[in-house]
């Protein structure tokens, strides 16, 4: 198979390092890990002028429309600097859903102020007690007049505190609905908190939320919500790469750098073995990413739930392996915040329990070869 990159999607990897290496180093993002907000609108903002935030808008209604391998390129580079931004939440997986669900006059409303990074929304689905799959979601929505009253619970929602506009699936007459919901109404009740590896989320609860008649997209949103969380969990398999990749570069430089008995401990055989299954791990991990942004689109569902499944899970375990094995091979000072190895080590934690553990994975592809 041809792996190579078209001039267009190389430069859309080489703007974003660029970005990283010149504006967003590790003591820029440890001084936005330390604000109150925990994200930078700044950095956002220049996300949004580099054209980044457009990448998963069709290039007819003014995005760039890059694609999953635009959007896997742009996610390596995104977690090798281990970026606090909505990138995932709302450039991708909210925009994906918007464009693939919402009317004329809705993505004509939203798109323009997403690509500019005006406007952050997040998809507000999971719920206490869901697992994966099409499930349909607890939280109702009933006619109000000419508009929805939604009632109901949404859990560890990222970026929700920071978001403009709420995209909540809810149960309509026994099928799924997404119902664009602004943050700020009345109803809309946020619990914030961190995620382990220091990004803003919350937990989302609904009382009694009115919204207007035109506020739903679509009509049975159960295919179009699904095929959203499955191409963000492709984009989230690029940036959990990325920060593998960087966490096993550091690795190797310190091994370089750091002396004992009057040599580089990377001169160590036992040492040299261990960094090498990094390396074997890392190198699984880049084909099971390319494999999830390859199928992320398949049409077929099983076969798309199948080749995502076993991405994600082999990827968890690659993640566990290489950041348990860089904290290791650094000592003590490997879990301290002064160095950047702790936060890979933290993001790739998160990536192993964020959109379905590794069990959870291996569970579903097992199911599936099960039902085949």
């Amino acid at each position: 198979m041809d792996f190579a990159y078209s001039e267009e999607q190389q430069m859309l990897l080489d703007t974003t390092r660029r970005y990283v290496a010149e504006r967003y180093g590790f003591e820029h993002r440890r001084q936005v890990l330390g604000s109150a907000p925990g994200w930078s609108r700044e950095a956002w903002t220049q996300l949004g002028e580099l054209g980044l935030l457009a990448i998963n808008i069709p290039e007819e209604e003014g995005g760039i429309g890059a694609g999953p391998v635009g959007t896997m390129l742009v996610g390596n580079a995104i977690g090798e600097g281990l970026l606090l931004e909505p990138f995932l939440s709302s450039a991708v997986v909210a925009t994906h859903a918007i464009v693939g669900l919402g009317s004329p006059a809705q993505r004509d409303l939203w798109l323009p102020s997403l690509a500019s990074g005006e406007t952050i929304a997040v998809l507000a689905h999971a719920e206490p007690g869901m697992g994966l799959g099409s499930q349909v979601p607890q939280t109702t929505a009933s006619r109000s007049g000419e508009g929805w009253l939604l009632d109901g619970a949404k859990s560890l929602a990222y970026h929700a505190p920071v978001a403009d506009l709420l995209l909540v699936s809810a149960r309509v007459d026994g099928a799924s609905g997404l119902f664009a919901v602004a943050a700020n109404a009345e109803g809309v009740g946020l619990a914030p908190c961190l995620t382990v590896d220091g990004q803003v989320a919350a937990e989302i609860c609904l009382d009694q939320v009115l919204v207007d008649g035109d506020a739903r997209l679509g009509g049975d949103a159960s295919a179009g919500v699904e095929a959203a969380l499955d191409y963000g969990l492709a984009a989230l398999c690029a940036e959990a790469f990325g920060a593998m990749d960087r966490i096993l570069a550091a690795t190797i430089e310190y091994s370089r750098s750091r002396t004992q008995f009057g040599v580089s401990i990377g001169s160590f055989q036992a040492l040299q073995h261990r960094m090498a299954e990094m390396l074997m791990h890392l190198e699984q991990a880049r084909s099971m990413s390319y494999l999830a942004t390859s199928q992320c689109l398949n049409p077929d569902v099983a076969e798309r739930h199948a080749s995502l499944s076993a991405a994600k899970a082999l990827m968890g375990q690659a993640a566990r392996y290489i950041g348990q094995q860089a904290v290791q091979l650094h000592g003590g000072m490997g879990m301290t915040d002064e160095l950047d190895v702790s936060h890979y080590f933290k993001r790739l934690l998160a990536f192993e329990l964020r959109c379905g553990s590794t069990a959870e994975h291996l569970e579903r592809y097992s199911r599936g070869l099960q039902e085949a």
